[in-house]
Order: C-alpha cells, then sequence, then structure tokens
C-alpha cells in the first residue's frame, strides 16, 4: 500500500480512482472534466492541465466526494 503522502498524479489515474468510487464522468469541456456520483451535491471537477493534478485539488475533490485518506490510497494501489 502507499506509503500515505498525497503526491500529484496525472489526471488519468485520478479520474480512474472517482470511477472506482462510483463516480461518472458527466461532461468534458476544454481542460476541465466534470464528474457526478448519486447522493454527492457537487460535481467533481478534474483539470487536465498541466496532466499531474496538485495535491491540494486532490485534497478539494477528496473532500467534495466524502473520500476518506485511506479509501483515496486504498483505490490509488488498485489503479496503478
Amino acid at each position: 500500500m502507499s506509503e500515505g503522502k498525497l503526491v500529484p498524479i496525472h489526471y488519468k489515474k485520478l479520474t480512474k480512482i472517482f470511477e472506482k468510487d462510483g463516480f461518472v464522468v458527466r461532461r468534458r469541456k476544454g481542460d476541465h472534466i466534470s464528474m457526478v456520483k448519486p447522493g454527492i451535491k457537487r460535481p467533481l471537477v478534474i483539470k487536465t492541465s498541466p496532466k499531474k493534478v496538485p495535491v491540494t485539488h486532490i485534497r478539494t475533490n477528496m473532500t467534495t466526494a466524502g473520500m476518506s485518506r485511506e479509501r483515496f490510497l486504498k483505490l490509488l494501489d488498485e489503479v496503478k
């Protein structure tokens, strides 16, 4: 399992992590991907530029998704 430290990751990998958690891509517009999941009020927005998503954006999306750090790291290991 990952050591527990969040690091910037490629936006495609981040998208896969949230898809494993039940989110689906609702739309792509410009350099943004919007993902939704039933029961989650706000959509997740993932920027595709730069290709590596900064940790601050990852944390914001985790909070919006109601996802714990442990769950995120578990899913990260699964999509490698």
